[in-house]
């Protein structure tokens, strides 16, 4: 049996930037490239205005191009993210109730976690029984411990009592089917209510 706990399952850990002279390299070369190009735009700007007679001051010319390619630079970080391949979900997000499914975070990580054994585990018991059953198990160990202080191992009879003939059946015999999303809905508020 592992020790996996409800944190464990909740958890995203970014991965760490690399630290060495590449990075400080990488960090430069957004910087360089916009000037690059700030350089770039002053210069057509410069050109083009002398050719149709305007005199700017070049100061001006260069903070204004500075603050168009901050502008962009700052609207872009703050884009919302695409959406997911084969999007399925049209427009919407938190503004209209639902949960846009685009972000990456925390939430949709342990989502995923949980709805890939579930959709392949779907149509073969055996791997139901095998891959997502400890897991639930895992999760009401977890709870009646931070409840409880009891564990199905620790105290069988207290853990039988606090789960529940319905929930403790389903836990400890493997089903010969798997169960359908109503019957995991029963069984997750059941979990819940320990």
């Amino acid at each position: 049996m592992s020790s996996t706990s409800i944190d464990d399952l909740l958890a995203f850990e970014e991965e760490a930037a690399p630290v060495g002279p590449q990075s400080r390299d990488s960090r430069w070369r957004p910087v360089l490239r916009s000037l690059a190009w700030a350089a770039a735009l002053v210069a057509v700007l410069l050109v083009g205005l002398r050719a149709v007679g305007l005199q700017v001051s070049l100061p001006v010319l260069i903070a204004g191009v500075l603050a168009v390619l901050a502008v962009r630079r700052v609207t872009a970080l703050l884009a919302p993210p695409p959406p997911p391949p084969g999007g399925s979900r049209v427009g919407g997000g938190e503004e209209d109730g639902s949960y846009n499914w685009g972000a990456r975070d925390a939430l949709r990580s342990a989502i995923n976690r949980w709805e890939w054994p579930l959709d392949w585990s779907a149509t073969r018991p055996e791997r139901f029984s095998g891959t997502v059953l400890p897991r639930i198990g895992e999760l009401a160990d977890e709870r009646m411990r931070l409840k409880h202080g009891v564990t199905r191992e620790s105290d069988p009879a207290r853990a039988r009592a606090l789960l529940g003939e319905r929930l403790w059946t389903f836990l400890e015999t493997p089903p010969r089917r798997t169960p359908s999303p109503r019957d995991l809905a029963v069984i997750v508020a059941e979990l819940e209510s320990i």
